[in-house]
């Protein structure tokens, strides 16, 4: 990777001793989020197009959202648009895994070719550019923001409708340098029925409202599960909440995934491509398309 450069962001740089920490730059910690933190854009990769981008995020670790991502980068294919996705998740990342993407990245003069899924699904992940994918990556904040950037500005991605970005739990830094840096359209957040998820899920919300990004779907994954010889659905952990968080958040569409081991089963096997939803995430599908052809005609 190379060298990252000041982002003068010193409320969420780990490095000691810089030089360049200001008096101003620290006294701007107190300010709020709102006020705390400018924009500055990253430029996109010359050979690449991206008209929409969208986030998958979660307050919490666990809750399945790096699922989540393919399952709608893979329906978002299915319905005949060209996707990719950028694995945010630069310390923890799951993306080349469930898509059996194995292969090193290649690279010329003009910067990393994105790698490709069965069905053509284009994605960018750490693990793709190391020699094997259990090496750990552990860089402080201001490294993986950089990180990003290079994902986006040094990645040839082509030709894409959307651009799912697969973003780590919480609410720092790789939250704050995606919000901020890339010309997001809206997020997309995943949450599971337990009480402490749900509320860590409505700190993620209002920081994206706070960010004036909107929030497009509510998915609550590990729902219920199907009995196979009965038909009914269990409860595990606990009754469901989307459709309540959805109302209490005002979020637009809401939708439940259930406790499937056919999930881990394909996602360990790098083939989530083979699974066949049963219109479970249509409702947050249309949401998607339909604010992004709101945008095309505004």
């Amino acid at each position: 990777m190379a060298d990252i450069e000041c982002t003068s962001s010193c409320s969420s740089c780990g490095v000691e001793g810089c030089g360049d920490r200001t008096e101003e730059q620290t006294e701007a910690t107190e300010a709020p989020v709102q006020n705390q933190y400018r924009p500055a854009k990253f430029e996109l990769n010359k050979r690449s197009e991206i008209k929409y981008v969208v986030g998958v995020v979660s307050g919490k670790g666990g809750v399945g959202k790096s699922l989540v991502t393919g399952l709608l980068a893979t329906e978002m294919q299915r319905r005949g648009f060209k996707v990719g996705i950028l694995d945010a998740d630069v310390t923890g990342p799951s993306i080349p895994k469930v898509f059996g993407i194995h292969y090193p990245l290649t690279s010329d003069k003009d910067g990393i070719n994105a790698g490709s899924t069965s069905t053509g699904i284009r994605v960018m992940s750490v693990n793709l550019l190391l020699p094997e994918d259990d090496i750990p990556v552990a860089w402080r904040g201001p490294v993986v923001s950089g990180a990003i950037q290079q994902f986006w500005s040094e990645t040839h991605w082509g030709k894409l409708d959307y651009l799912f970005v697969d973003m780590p739990p919480g609410t720092s830094d790789v939250f704050l340098t995606v919000f901020q840096s890339l010309p997001l359209d809206g997020i997309v957040t995943v949450s599971a029925p337990q009480e402490l998820v749900n509320m860590i899920v409505g700190k993620a919300v209002n920081l994206s409202k706070d960010m004036e990004v909107p929030v497009l779907g509510l998915i609550e994954n590990m729902a219920y599960f199907k009995c196979d010889e009965c038909g009914k659905e269990h409860h595990i952990f606990g009754e469901p909440h989307a459709e309540k968080l959805a109302e209490k958040y005002g979020i637009p569409s809401h939708a439940t995934l259930p406790i499937d081991p056919t999930f881990a089963r394909l996602c360990d096997e790098g083939k989530i491509e083979d699974y066949q939803l049963n219109g479970e995430l249509d409702s947050i599908l249309d949401k998607i398309e339909e604010v992004t052809i709101i945008a095309d005609n505004s």
